[in-house]
């Protein structure tokens, strides 16, 4: 049971905040509270600089206390945290949001919800005794990469969020194959852009569009039926022995990354647990690798925003193989991890806004063939 107060405070009078992650609670459990204000307060990186119990007085304090990383509740009395969150990305103009709550688990559909509206990632708040050194080390690592903190990149491999687009190579000028397939990848922010990237696809773009975002599998179904809302398209989970066809959307299981097949003149997906250079699973790197086989390059490579490098080396494969890829720019990521590994190895054909993505693939595909 939550036990909610009044407590609320102001932090940003204590410790000089300058260069750390400056980071806010909303949740109206003084005990949840209490315990994310240790786990945070005991890293040199990052700061609290406000607490509410509720998210009026979180919006409040947003508008005289400059934040980075929002860590938010969904389930409160009052304005809850799904409602509340158009405002709150309104008001801290430019922080990233953390959705940390129990209905992370048993409501997929608030939290996917949260996601696809532009909170950047989500955490399951645990049970009691839950908080423990991992879950900690878990949290901090997430809000790290939100606040655009430099790590030594072995675990989560983030990038800088405040590093310009400039530092990647300008984009190849090569001759490129034309796609038979649209791929995407994306994990952390990766939920808010896909949905803005696939709304804007018309209707006579035919492609089938493989997605491999990194999500619990209890919170796929909920994804699939997400993104069949958003883009108008037939949606399915690509189970084993699920067929790619044309105009449709095929999403990677939570259990597996997406493997695709080439059988006689048909593409078959096939679920593979086998472990993945990036440790993700699902990765987006064995759905890049087998469709540049199975299409011979035919491929359109998208990376979204996301921690860490998956994608880069089957990115790598696709473009060696006269394949495009296409990244989500600085600016625009939560994290510019994934899609900044492939714009910095200089795979790039575009680096862009979610919009300028979309409008560059339709162009791609719906332009004359390519000879």
């Amino acid at each position: 049971m939550k036990h909610a107060n009044n407590d609320d405070a102001h932090e940003a009078d204590g410790p000089d905040p300058t260069g750390k992650v400056k980071v806010m609670l909303i949740d109206d459990s003084l005990t949840v509270r209490t315990i994310f204000k240790r786990m945070v307060e005991g890293a040199q990186d990052m700061v609290i600089v406000g607490t509410a119990s509720s998210a009026e007085r979180g919006i409040q304090q947003m508008r005289t206390t400059p934040v980075d990383v929002v860590l938010l509740d969904l389930e409160m009395p009052g304005m809850g945290g799904l409602e509340a969150l158009p405002a709150i990305l309104e008001t801290a103009e430019g922080a990233e949001v953390l959705v940390v709550s129990s209905l992370t688990d048993d409501g997929a559909e608030a939290t996917m919800a949260a996601l696809s509206m532009g909170a950047a990632d989500t955490m399951l708040k645990p049970r009691p005794g839950g908080f423990n050194d991992e879950y900690r080390a878990l949290l901090l690592d997430k809000i790290r990469a939100l606040g655009g903190v430099q790590t030594d990149g072995r675990s989560a491999g983030e990038e800088p969020k405040e590093e310009p687009a400039k530092a990647a190579p300008a984009p190849a000028a090569r001759k490129t194959k034309r796609p038979q397939v649209l791929a995407i990848g994306a994990s952390t922010g990766g939920i808010h852009a896909l949905n803005i990237m696939l709304r804007r696809l018309s209707p006579d773009f035919d492609l089938p569009i493989l997605i491999t975002q990194h999500l619990p599998a209890s919170f796929i179904p909920v994804f699939a039926r997400q993104i069949e809302v958003a883009c108008a398209r037939k949606t399915v989970i690509a189970e084993e022995g699920t067929e790619v066809h044309a105009g449709e959307v095929l999403i990677a299981t939570g259990h597996g990354h997406m493997i695709v097949r080439r059988i006689g003149d048909r593409l078959v997906c096939k679920a593979s647990a086998k472990p993945a250079p990036s440790g993700c699973l699902p990765s987006v790197d064995p759905m890049f690798a087998s469709l540049n086989v199975a299409c011979d390059g035919h491929v359109l490579a998208v990376l979204l925003s996301g921690m860490g490098r998956d994608g880069l080396e089957g990115a790598k494969e696709v473009a060696a193989n006269g394949g495009t890829i296409f990244a989500q720019d600085a600016e625009t990521s939560a994290v510019w991890g994934m899609p900044g590994a492939v714009a910095k190895a200089g795979l790039t054909s575009l680096v862009a806004n979610p919009e300028e993505l979309a409008d560059a693939v339709m162009a791609q595909v719906l332009a004359a063939p390519v000879k």
